[in-house]
């Protein structure tokens, strides 16, 4: 039976990152197919959130010859199919450094390599991803490096792209859990085969709560604010209505979407509103992951290490003795993906016109929702009337006097479909920690 849902997976692997790949990879083959795992930057650098993407198919290998050998279950995507491993952006689209804020340790997993270096991968995986110098005598990895995952050595926005084109329209669902630099990279380079796409799920934002970051701005989001904003944009009638301005000292070299796109991207949106209250607290899952060390699991050994390193951060930070919790904000995506039927998932009632502020001293990366009471003339009908002696030249007349940015005008602003319930913020951890560990 084909999966319900096909999906790429951009992500920066740091912890609750790692946590969405072995949700998503332990998925039935009939609820999922990770085609593809794209890679950018994040809270460490590039090539530290590479290693942990392929030190994590590493320990799965051992931790699937362990269930094989002890009778217990295996992971069903992860057996079933072989996704694309592709490296992508190393820092925001306008900005020559890497803004990363080491949250989850020096390497993204609170030290797990050191600690555990016969789960990590030798050095020799960095080859699997970079040509070798010309004129070198560079030995080639044997193509059984990993049964998992087939390394490209194609930038990631490319390989989104060209899997985009080889695929059906409407069978391939982006999830990004990251900044959106390649995401951006795909939509800039080629509009109208990125929108081939059947949904972009985005985990990121703050639209009612605070951020995490900054007081109004989510990690994700605050690390590539044109990023988002140029993908967001893509979900408006207008796309140029919400585009980042461009400046003067602009290093962008993204231009301007064409005039006429053949449709609009739907974008689900997963902010912080609604990831932040399902948790994993700390004594739950030590409770579970004990009995499985003991018995030998890799794939325990391995997570302790980073989640209980994440739970010491968090209990550092709080500094009042309660206990801690990580917020399940990337694997609650994934678990969408899985169970998106669920009629328990619930979305906005309408489509918001969320947009992303790219200027802002203080604001950077914060999500503008327009909460003025205001008629909005045209809503109801917004036919374009246009010049009868040239369609293409439109003629819009539900302009607001006085209205900046047309925030008021139906045929501008984004088109957003934010989640805002689950099936369970109460039940997920424990869904999730059964998935994974069974």
């Amino acid at each position: 039976m084909a999966p319900k849902n096909r999906i790429i997976i951009d992500t920066d692997p740091g912890v609750d990152d790692a946590m969405a790949l072995l949700l998503a990879l332990s998925a039935s083959p009939e609820e999922l197919e990770v085609a593809m795992i794209s890679v950018t930057y994040g809270n460490v650098p590039l090539q530290s959130c590479l290693r942990n993407a392929v030190a994590l198919f590493h320990v799965l290998e051992k931790e699937m010859a362990w269930r094989e050998s002890n009778g217990k279950p295996l992971y069903g995507a992860l057996n079933a199919y072989k996704p694309i491993v592709a490296v992508g952006a190393c820092h925001a689209l306008e900005e020559d450094e890497l803004v990363a804020d080491y949250f989850h340790g020096a390497d993204g997993l609170h030290g797990v390599h050191e600690a555990h270096p016969h789960l990590s991968p030798a050095d020799t995986w960095r080859t699997l991803f970079e040509d070798a110098p010309v004129g070198s005598a560079t030995a080639v990895e044997p193509p059984s490096f990993s049964r998992y995952f087939t390394p490209s050595k194609t930038p990631s926005h490319k390989e989104m792209l060209r899997i985009l084109r080889d695929e059906p329209e409407n069978t391939i669902t982006i999830v990004a859990v990251g900044p959106l630099t390649n995401v951006a990279l795909a939509a800039a380079e080629d509009p109208e085969t990125f929108l081939r796409l059947k949904e972009l799920v985005v985990m990121g934002g703050a639209v009612e709560v605070e951020g995490n970051v900054t007081p109004c701005g989510e990690f994700n989001c605050s690390a590539d604010a044109i990023a988002a904003a140029r993908v967001y944009a893509l979900t408006s009638p207008t796309p140029s209505s919400t585009m980042p301005p461009t400046l003067v000292s602009s290093k962008s070299t993204l231009g301007p979407y064409p005039a006429n796109l053949s449709r609009q991207l739907k974008l689900t949106l997963f902010p912080l509103d609604i990831t932040t209250p399902h948790e994993l607290r700390k004594r739950f899952f030590n409770d579970t992951i004990q009995p499985l060390i003991q018995a030998g699991s890799p794939l325990a050994e391995w997570t302790e290490t980073f989640m209980n390193g994440t739970f010491a951060k968090i209990e550092s930070m709080l500094g009042d003795g309660s206990e801690p919790a990580l917020s399940l904000h990337d694997p609650l995506c994934i678990w969408y993906m899985m169970t998106r039927d669920d009629p328990l998932w619930k979305a906005v009632p309408k489509l918001e016109d969320i947009r992303i502020e790219t200027c802002g001293q203080w604001t950077r990366g914060m999500h503008v929702v327009d909460k003025r009471v205001r008629a909005r003339p045209g809503e109801k009908d917004t036919t374009v009337q246009t010049h009868p002696e040239d369609p293409r030249d439109a003629v819009i007349f539900d302009d607001v006097p006085g209205d900046t940015r047309g925030w008021l005008n139906p045929r501008k602003g984004n088109r957003i479909n934010r989640m805002i319930s689950s099936p369970g913020q109460d039940i997920f951890a424990d869904v999730m920690m059964k998935k994974l560990f069974a």
